[in-house]
């Protein structure tokens, strides 16, 4: 279990990104964090993380949080199940060698995301979508009570998006918490439980799907108008998310 409390974050004094939040994200919850660019949203899962300190409040956890970043590049290629087994760095001693154990732990790791015939690959040779599988991996080898990811199907084609949401949801089915930013409001329809909407300006919002995810409360979000309607789709109901847009005339003079 993840649970902030009166949690708030600056960097300049007063001027804060977040403030007063309280959530919790038990076992097997996936939460979404939604908001425009630059609105702090990384700020808030590194701070969930316990990879900044917070400017007031708390955050508590009862195991490890696994981070998976958004930038996907390393100036070093490492093999994938190299990759991986950092992920174990924690679990080990000062210059301990990762032996037999940690290589298991780091292919079952990446079994998980389906990506284990990759393993002696270079890092530096996959695509973006499979470059974000082996960090997702990486962040399972912690053995995490909770999974934190910032941006995972940025980038990623409709194939690779539906993937990373499935492992998520597969993982909140064994009772992994899940934590997500996502700039698609539709992927939090699919697979969340519970929003935290960061507004570009007033207060952070936490509450349930069927409360924050509405045209009115998107439109105000993004500030740009958004619908939020419910569809059939082979007979099963799905909501669908869609920007309205506004063609613009364009006149030449002649």
């Amino acid at each position: 279990m993840l649970k902030a409390t009166n949690l708030g974050k600056y960097y300049i004094k007063d001027n804060y990104l977040f403030r007063g939040l309280d959530l919790e994200v038990p076992p097997g919850h996936i939460m979404a964090v939604l908001g425009p660019n630059a609105r702090g949203k990384t700020t808030l899962l590194k701070t969930l993380s316990h990879l900044l300190e917070p400017s007031e409040g708390s955050v508590y956890t009862d195991g490890l949080v696994g981070y998976v970043p958004q930038s996907k590049h390393t100036s070093v290629s490492f093999p994938v199940i190299d990759m991986v087994m950092m992920g174990r760095a924690s679990k080990m001693k000062a210059w301990e060698t990762p032996g037999k154990k940690e290589k298991e732990i780091a292919l079952n790791s990446l079994e998980k995301v389906g990506i284990a015939h990759l393993a002696q690959k270079s890092y530096g040779e996959l695509s973006g979508g499979q470059k974000q599988l082996v960090l997702i991996a990486r962040a399972i080898a912690t053995d995490p009570k909770t999974l934190v990811l910032d941006e995972p199907t940025s980038a990623l084609d409709l194939k690779n998006q539906m993937l990373v949401l499935e492992i998520c949801s597969s993982l909140a089915q064994s009772s992994m918490g899940i934590i997500l930013t996502t700039h698609d409001p539709s992927h939090a329809a699919l697979i969340a439980d519970s929003l935290l909407c960061m507004p570009p300006e007033g207060r952070v919002e936490h509450g349930g799907i069927k409360q924050l995810l509405t045209g009115e409360k998107l439109s105000e979000l993004y500030g740009t108008h958004i619908v939020v309607d419910d569809i059939t789709v082979q007979e099963q109901p799905h909501v669908v998310v869609v920007p309205v847009f506004h063609k613009q005339e364009t006149y030449v003079s002649v």
